[in-house]
C-alpha cells in the first residue's frame, strides 16, 4: 500500500514533467541544432566552391602535391573531416581524413570540378567533402547548457519536495502497521507492532500482536525440523537448486551460491532460464524432452553466467518432486561444472581438425566445412569456388634444405594468402604442400580467378630461410558449385584434377575444370586400373625387334619393348602406360616383369641356329636400380642359363643426370659382372658426351630423330645430321663404344649409316617389334629358305 501511494504519487509528477517541460526542451533544442546544421552547411558549400576552383588545374595537370596542399588546408576548416579528390579517368584517388571510418555520423557534399580549356569547360573530376552532422546537443552554447542546468535544478527541487512532504505526512502512519505485516510474511520472526492508540490502527496493531504469540509455540517444532532440512540442502557439497512450476528459482544451496558467486536474494524468485547463456534458452527449455526413462530424471548441458560474468559449462540433471504445490518447490536440480570437459573436447576436436604446423584447416576440417558451405549455397542459391593449391618443386627444398627450412617455407606461403581471403572464405592445409581455398559469397567465380592470379603472383617474390632464399611456383586448379560438381566431394576432386592438369602443362599457373580435364583423368585412371590388374594377372610381354649387323645384316641381338595385351582392348601402345606408370611408381614392377619375360624369350631363342650368342637389350627405369639389382640379375640369368654379356642394360639421361651414387655403384657392379650398359637416345640431352666418360658404357644407340633426318629432310638438314651422326660414331669409336642407329627405316639411309660406319642398326627397315611366337616363326622361315637356296 505504501508504495503503491507513493508511486502514484510521483507518477502523476513524472507525467506533467513529460507532458509539458520535455516537448518545450526538445523543440528548444530541435531549432538550435538545425540553425547551426544549416550555418556548417552554407559554410562548407561555399569552402567547397573555392576549393573546387582551385583544384582544376592540378587535377587537369595530375599535380599530386598541390592537390594534397588543397586537400589538406581544407581538412583544417571546421567540422570537416573527410576530403576525397577524384579525377575522371580513374587514375587519382587522393584521400584525406581525420577518422578511420565514421561513414554513418558524416554528412557527405560533392562538386564536379571543371577546368576550362580551349574546347571549352571539362570535367576533370570531383570533390566530395564529408562533414560532422549536429546533433540535438551540440548545437548549444556554454551559456544555454548553464540556464537548461538552473532550470533542471530547479524543477528536481520542487519534486523532490513535494515527495518528501508526501512521504512525512502521508506515508508514515503507514509504514509502521506495514514494516510489521511484512517482517511477519517475509521473514516469519514474530515482530510486534508498536503503535497505540484508540482507533481501527491501534485494535489492528493489538489482534496482531496476540496472532504472534499464539504462532511462537508452532514455530519451535517447524524451526527444528526446517532446520535440519536446510543444514542437508546447504551442506551437500553438490550445486543444488530448486525450482517452482513456472521454473522459478525456489532454492539454492550454499554451495551453489559459492560456486557462481551470486547472492541468494539476488537469485531466489528468478527465472533459471535467465542465468543461461542466450544462445542455449532453447536447448534448456526444451530440457524435459530428453528425460531418461529411470526416475524421471531429465539432463541438459549448458552456459550458465556467473555473477563474475565468467561462462561455465554445466550438467543440470533435474527430478520432478511429487510434493509440489504453490509454497513447495517442483523439482529438485543437481548443477555439476563439466567447463574443463568441455574446453578439453573442444581442444581436441580443434586439435582433431587443425593443422599442427599452419593452423589452417586439415583435411578432416576443411571436408567438413566444405559440405557446410554447399548447403549453405543450396539454401542461398549462391555459389562455391574451390581453389587447389599444390607448390611446385617444394621437395626439393626438403631434400636439399631441410624439412625445418619446408616449414619455413609452408608457412610464409600462408601468410601471403591470408591476406587475400574474406571472414566467410576457409583455408586448408591437406598434406605436405598441397592446400584447398572456399571462396564463397557473391561473385566467388570471379574473386577465385583474381585470387588464383595473385597467389600466382606472389610466388615472383622469393621466399626466405635461415641460410638462403628459394624460389617456387604453384599450380592451381579451380573448380565452381554447381557448375562444375554436384557435391562436396565432386568440388574438391574436380579442382584437384584442374591443379594436376596445370602440372602436366607446365606448372606455375592457374586452371579452371572442364570436361577435357575430366575425360583425361577417367582415361588416365582407367589406364592406371589396366596397369594394376595387368601386373597381377601378368599381362605384360616383351616384343623383340631385331637389331642388326650393318656390315653382314644379320641378327645380332633384340631390343625388348614393352607392350601389354589386354584381354578386350587387344594389344596396347606402351606411351600412355609408361606415362602414368612413371608417375605412379610401378614402371619399376613393370620392368622387372619385362626383365623376365625378355631372358625367358632370349632363352626360347637360343635353341634356334645362329641365335646362340644373340643378345637382349632391355630398358631400365630409375627405379630398378636398386642395391639389390645385381644379386637378382644374376639369379635369373643362372635360371636361363644366359651369359651375362648377352644382355644390354638400356638406360637413358634420366638415369644419369642426378649423378645418383647408388646408381653408380650398381651399374660399376653390373659392368664388373660382364653385362654390358647401353646409353639409349644418345645426342638429345643436356651432356650425353660427359656421360661416357663418367659412367661404364658399352654401346651408344644414335636417337632416331638423327636418323630420320637422313634421306628424307632438306639437302643441308641431311648434311647436317650426316656429320652428327659421323660425330657421335667416331666419338663412341674412339671410348670403344659400339654404335646402335634407331629408326633406319629405307635402304637409302642404311647404306648411308654402312658408308659411315655405324656397327648395328635397327628399325623399322628389318622389322617392327614383334611377339616371340612371330619372331621363332619369321627366323625359322629365314632358315628353310637359306636351307633350300643352300640345297
Amino acid at each position: 500500500m505504501t508504495r503503491s501511494v507513493e508511486s502514484r504519487f510521483i507518477a502523476i509528477i513524472i507525467a506533467a514533467l513529460l507532458i509539458v517541460v520535455a516537448p518545450l526542451f526538445t523543440l528548444f533544442l530541435a531549432l538550435s541544432s538545425r540553425q547551426v546544421a544549416e550555418s556548417l552547411k552554407e559554410h562548407v558549400e561555399v569552402i567547397i566552391a573555392a576549393n573546387a576552383q582551385a583544384l582544376a588545374k592540378p587535377l587537369w595537370d595530375l599535380d599530386v602535391e598541390s592537390i594534397r596542399q588543397i586537400t589538406g588546408a581544407l581538412l583544417n576548416e571546421r567540422g570537416i573531416q573527410v576530403v576525397q579528390v577524384t579525377d575522371t579517368l580513374g587514375k587519382l584517388d587522393v584521400v584525406e581524413s581525420r577518422v578511420r571510418d565514421a561513414s554513418e555520423q558524416l554528412q557527405p557534399v560533392s562538386r564536379q570540378i571543371f577546368y576550362r580549356t580551349n574546347e571549352g569547360f571539362q570535367t576533370v573530376g570531383t570533390l566530395v567533402v564529408r562533414y560532422e552532422k549536429v546533433g540535438l546537443f551540440s548545437a548549444l552554447t556554454s551559456m544555454e547548457i548553464a540556464l537548461i542546468s538552473i532550470f533542471a535544478v530547479a524543477i528536481l527541487t520542487v519534486v523532490g519536495a513535494a515527495i518528501l512532504g508526501n512521504r512525512t505526512m502521508v506515508i508514515r502512519p503507514l509504514m509502521r502497521l506495514t514494516a510489521a505485516v511484512e517482517a511477519t510474511r517475509q521473514l516469519g520472526s514474530r515482530h510486534h507492532v508498536d503503535w497505540r492508540s484508540a482507533d481501527e490502527m491501534g485494535r489492528l496493531a493489538k489482534s496482531f500482536n496476540q496472532m504472534q504469540i499464539q504462532l511462537e509455540r508452532e514455530e519451535r517444532e517447524l524451526k527444528r525440523a526446517h532446520q535440519q532440512t536446510t543444514e542437508i540442502y546447504n551442506l551437500t557439497p553438490a550445486m543444488l537448486f530448486s525450482l517452482d512450476g513456472n521454473d522459478m528459482i525456489f532454492a539454492v544451496s550454499d554451495y551453489w551460491l559459492l560456486a557462481t558467486g551470486y547472492a541468494r536474494d539476488t537469485v531466489l524468485g528468478r527465472p533459471f532460464v535467465d542465468l543461461v547463456v542466450p544462445q542455449d534458452h532453447e536447448t534448456y527449455k526444451n530440457r524435459k524432452q530428453m528425460t531418461r526413462s529411470i526416475a524421471g530424471v531429465c539432463e541438459v548441458t549448458v552456459r550458465f553466467l556467473c555473477a563474475d560474468g565468467r561462462t561455465m559449462d554445466v550438467l543440470i540433471l533435474e527430478t520432478a518432486l511429487t510434493s509440489s504445490g504453490d509454497d513447495l518447490p517442483a523439482s529438485l536440480s543437481v548443477m555439476t561444472d563439466v567447463t574443463e570437459l568441455k574446453q578439453s573436447e573442444t581442444r581436441n576436436r580443434r586439435q582433431a581438425i587443425s593443422d599442427h604446423l599452419t593452423g589452417l584447416l586439415n583435411r578432416q576440417g576443411f571436408e567438413a566445412v566444405l559440405d557446410e558451405k554447399i548447403a549453405a549455397a543450396d539454401r542461398q542459391k549462391s555459389e562455391v569456388a574451390c581453389l587447389f593449391v599444390d607448390l611446385d618443386r617444394f621437395k626439393q627444398i626438403n631434400d636439399t634444405l631441410g624439412h625445418a627450412a619446408g616449414d619455413s617455407v609452408l608457412c610464409q606461403f600462408v601468410e601471403r594468402i591470408q591476406p587475400l581471403m574474406q571472414s566467410d572464405d576457409a583455408a586448408a592445409r591437406l598434406g605436405g604442400d598441397e592446400f584447398a581455398i572456399l571462396i564463397t559469397g557473391e561473385g566467388a567465380e570471379r574473386r577465385a580467378v583474381e585470387i588464383a592470379q595473385r597467389i600466382v603472383d606472389h610466388f615472383e617474390l622469393p621466399f626466405r630461410t635461415e641460410t638462403t632464399s628459394v624460389r617456387l611456383s604453384a599450380s592451381i586448379g579451380l573448380a565452381f558449385y554447381p557448375r562444375h560438381a554436384a557435391s562436396a566431394s565432386e568440388l574438391l576432386q574436380r579442382s584437384d584434377m584442374a591443379m594436376y592438369a596445370r602440372k602436366r602443362e607446365g606448372k606455375n599457373g592457374a586452371n579452371i575444370f572442364d570436361n577435357s580435364i575430366s575425360e583425361r583423368a577417367r582415361q588416365r585412371a582407367e589406364i592406371e586400373s589396366d596397369i594394376e590388374v595387368a601386373i597381377a594377372a601378368n599381362w605384360f610381354e616383351a616384343h623383340f625387334q631385331p637389331i642388326m649387323d650393318v656390315a653382314e645384316r644379320r641378327i645380332v641381338g633384340f631390343e625388348a619393348l614393352m607392350r601389354m595385351r589386354h584381354p578386350r582392348k587387344g594389344l596396347m601402345s606402351p606411351a600412355g602406360i609408361i606415362d602414368v606408370a612413371e608417375e605412379t611408381g610401378s614402371i619399376g614392377q613393370i620392368g622387372n616383369l619385362i626383365l623376365e619375360d625378355s631372358l625367358a624369350n632370349l632363352a626360347q631363342l637360343s635353341r634356334l641356329p645362329g641365335m646362340e650368342n644373340a643378345y637382349v637389350a632391355v630398358n631400365f627405369s630409375p627405379l630398378q636400380f636398386e642395391p639389390s639389382l645385381p644379386i637378382r640379375l644374376t639369379s635369373l640369368m643362372a635360371r636361363y642359363a644366359i651369359a651375362p654379356q648377352r644382355l644390354v642394360i638400356e638406360i637413358t639421361e634420366a638415369v644419369l643426370m642426378h649423378d645418383n651414387p647408388q646408381i653408380r655403384t650398381v651399374l660399376d657392379t653390373l659392368h664388373s659382372f660382364g653385362y654390358r650398359i647401353a646409353l639409349d637416345d644418345f645426342g638429345t640431352g643436356y651432356s650425353s658426351l660427359s656421360y661416357l666418360s663418367r659412367f661404364p658404357v658399352d654401346i651408344v644407340k644414335i636417337d632416331q630423330s638423327f636418323i630420320r633426318s637422313l634421306g628424307q629432310d632438306a639437302e643441308d638438314v641431311q648434311h647436317k645430321s650426316r656429320m652428327l651422326v659421323e660425330g657421335i660414331s667416331a666419338i663412341s669409336h674412339k671410348m670403344n663404344c659400339a654404335v646402335v642407329a634407331e629408326g633406319v627405316e629405307t635402304e637409302h639411309q642404311f647404306s648411308l649409316l654402312n658408308e659411315i660406319g655405324i656397327d648395328f642398326a635397327q628399325g623399322y627397315l628389318f622389322s617392327r617389334p614383334l611377339a616371340i611366337n612371330e619372331i621363332v616363326a619369321n627366323i625359322r622361315k629365314d632358315l628353310n629358305l637359306l636351307e633350300t637356296r643352300a640345297g
